[in-house]
């Protein structure tokens, strides 16, 4: 294990025994509640076999009855009440075509190799069985020093420059600006070439001395279209975004039906 991971086990067991991260432990109280629930009743996954992975205090626990639980935290055993693994999403310790679906919200942000935790939930997913993806889209570099949550005081002329920049570059107009380009080219990449592609994505620096505010611990920043050319490129069908047009200017979470032989 790298000084990283060792960094990142230590900073989640650390955070889920306190308050402030990942609190959540019932249902009701999670925001993305609407989200699972619609992709349960959606796609009939009442009554399948389906995983979670990034489950934290397993607030979803219930709404299935056939869950599995992964976290990369060991802490996370004493919140559940179903099946449990200790695992990383990039090395899932599951036979393939196990799950009828599977699920993850505001997780893989925070994994290192994104692309090897999109191949893990393809192979233990069964042909035809159904994902939701919904990681933090979009991750700041200067979430991870805490930037708008500290004090000018706390940082030298670059910091305060850095710190007051944030409302600009945090605006639509700048992140539409800056993610356009990136879209643009990968949609004409796509109409050029067949066959997988390779997934890009923004490496951050995450802070696990401390949590100073939501993702200062992400690892990545990911964009929705990389992702969803990720899965299509492999013969997946992107359900919520079946057009091109459509595709090109995905915001929001992502729907995927797995296709393999």
């Amino acid at each position: 294990m790298t000084m990283t991971e060792t960094d990142a086990k230590a900073f989640y067991n650390r955070e889920l025994d306190g308050k402030a991260y990942t609190h959540f432990s019932e249902a009701e109280a999670h925001a993305g509640l609407p989200w699972v629930r619609g992709f349960i009743e959606r796609y009939g996954l009442t009554g399948k076999r389906v995983l979670e992975v990034g489950c934290g205090r397993g607030a979803f626990q219930d709404l299935v009855e056939d869950y599995t639980g992964v976290d990369y935290s060991s802490k996370v055993a004493g919140f559940l009440r179903k099946p449990f693994v200790e695992a990383s999403a990039t090395s899932l310790p599951f036979e393939d075509n196990r799950f009828d679906g599977a699920w993850t919200i505001w997780t893989l942000e925070h994994v290192p190799d994104p692309a090897k935790a999109f191949e893990e939930l393809r192979r233990v997913v069964k042909p035809g069985g159904v994902l939701f993806l919904a990681p933090a889209w979009h991750c700041r570099h200067w979430a991870g020093e805490g930037y708008p949550v500290r004090p000018y005081s706390d940082f030298g002329l670059r910091g305060k420059v850095i710190k007051a920049l944030i409302p600009l570059r945090d605006s639509t107009p700048w992140r539409a600006a800056a993610e356009l380009p990136h879209r643009v080219a990968r949609f004409v990449e796509r109409l050029l070439r067949s066959g997988p592609t390779r997934y890009r994505y923004g490496r951050l620096k995450p802070c696990y001395d401390r949590f100073w505010m939501t993702d200062s611990d992400a690892i990545n920043a990911m964009d929705q279209y990389e992702t969803l050319v990720w899965f299509t490129s492999r013969g997946d069908e992107c359900l919520n975004y079946p057009t091109r047009a459509s595709q090109f200017f995905s915001r929001a979470a992502l729907e995927i039906r797995v296709r393999k032989p």
